[in-house]
């Protein structure tokens, strides 16, 4: 790979030349915003022309590409995915935050998608209605009540025929409910390569469903230590292999990423391949552990190779290398220096996602104060933006961002000690084909188009 040197020590990237413009802004623009409104997932569907999101008040709004317009989408349909719940035998209650949505692979013109809670997968099938019924014996027009008095002659007797609709409806149905499966939080769910079968991932286990059977599903990892004393590690994600059905992956709290192959035994607690990192004892300290958790992880489309994302850094794992990874992406470094801070305020517990661009040759990412990261692979460069309504003009390019660190510092960058931890890009997705991404920023959907 480009950039790389004998130590694996990371691309040397430089900075310019990468521009980005502001398309879209979605989401209002008060100060005082509900918790219910916080965009907590962002999935672009597999052309790109539509794009959901999912809040913390269990709502799926979908957006649809608007016909000629690069990066400009307009509202689809707005549906309830979730409801607040409560667990009598345990007294937890269940919130109806979504925490991932997944599409499937498009068979007709009716749209498929899966979206998950803390406990329970729902299969949404989102349609249009272009027809309705009309010709009722018992109602009228107006739909009041007629007197069935006056039906006397088989001459007055309707029946009930289809009638062009003026509007387009869009109606969201849902087809099948997976519950009762996880007796921890759904952190992650992933549709398999076959479009029959999916994974659900949650804290200690991982079931694999298939789509038409709500009734059973197969535990194919289970990490739970006997005596939960001994519980030393979680899984934080968990993703299929992109073209082969047998093989996926899930990374845990203690920066390991473990492959497995569902051909070699039903239950995958022995892992084919385990990825790390080896341990650099020159920077071990009290946070190290904390902060080489693995927040999210995916397959390049080829599925040759995997891309993490812990606390810092984002690293690039080659499949048949298992012994360190072949790149590393430093995100934020300037943070090092701030890790107490962040601790007592819970913010390096924070979980950013990852994602690939274009034909895996770029990585973007998320960071403070609205920040985002994007690293070219293929022309060694890097970049940071902010997403923010200052810049949300049409078309206005994007101004990279920078953060000094020290008393002394330049006149376009921001001191360390002035980001806003309270704005944070966790989630983002990019366009399977073009050069647009989705990024929400706290209750905002920002659309950003590359040059």
């Amino acid at each position: 790979s480009s950039g790389i040197n004998a130590e694996y020590g990371g691309p040397s990237i430089a900075s310019n030349d990468l521009q980005w413009c502001f398309s879209q802004v979605k989401g209002t623009v008060e100060e005082d915003i509900t918790d219910a409104d916080i965009i907590s997932t962002v999935q672009f569907n597999h052309d790109g022309e539509f794009l959901a999101t999912g809040d913390k008040g269990g709502r799926v709004v979908i957006f649809q590409k608007d016909l000629g317009a690069k990066g400009e989408y307009s509202v689809y349909s707005t549906f309830q995915s979730h409801e607040p719940q409560f667990d009598y035998l345990k007294s937890l209650e269940i919130e109806e935050k979504i925490n991932e949505i997944q599409w499937l692979k498009r068979q007709n013109n009716n749209l498929f998608l899966l979206s998950t809670n803390d406990k329970t997968i729902k299969l949404w099938k989102v349609s249009e209605r272009r027809y309705r019924l009309d010709g009722f014996n018992l109602y009228d027009e107006y739909g009041a009540q007629r007197d069935l008095r006056s039906i006397n002659t088989s001459d007055k007797l309707r029946i009930p025929h289809l009638v062009p609709v003026n509007e387009l409806t869009v109606e969201a149905t849902p087809k099948k409910l997976y519950d009762k499966a996880h007796m921890y939080h759904i952190n992650s769910i992933s549709l398999n390569s076959d479009d029959e079968t999916y994974l659900s991932a949650d804290d200690l286990r991982i079931n694999l469903w298939h789509l038409d059977s709500t009734t059973e599903c197969y535990n194919v990892v289970d990490i739970k230590p006997v005596n939960m004393e001994e519980l030393t590690e979680v899984i934080t994600a968990a993703k299929f292999h992109p073209q082969h059905c047998n093989y996926f992956v899930y990374s845990s709290s203690k920066g390991t990423i473990r492959l497995c192959d569902m051909r070699a035994q039903a239950l995958c607690d022995q892992h084919a391949k385990m990825f790390e990192e080896p341990e650099d004892s020159t920077t071990k300290s009290f946070f190290s552990e904390i902060i080489s958790s693995i927040s999210d992880v995916k397959f390049s489309s080829c599925g040759r190779y995997m891309v993490s994302r812990d606390y810092l850094t984002v690293k690039l794992w080659d499949l048949n290398m298992d012994s360190r990874p072949i790149e590393t992406y430093n995100v934020h470094e300037y943070l090092r220096s701030k890790l107490c801070s962040l601790y007592e305020n819970d913010c390096i517990f924070d979980k950013f996602e990852v994602v690939w661009g274009g034909p895996s040759n770029s990585i973007l990412t998320g960071s403070y104060h609205n920040f985002f990261r994007i690293f070219d692979r293929t022309n060694n460069k890097d970049a940071c933006f902010e997403a923010s309504r200052e810049s949300a003009k049409p078309k206005t390019q994007l101004k990279h961002c920078k953060v000094g660190v020290g008393p002394k510092r330049r006149k376009d960058e921001i001191s360390v000690e002035m980001l806003d931890f309270n704005h944070k890009i966790l989630h983002a997705h990019w366009h399977p084909t073009d050069n647009v991404i989705a990024v929400a920023a706290t209750n905002n959907l920002y659309l950003f188009t590359g040059k």
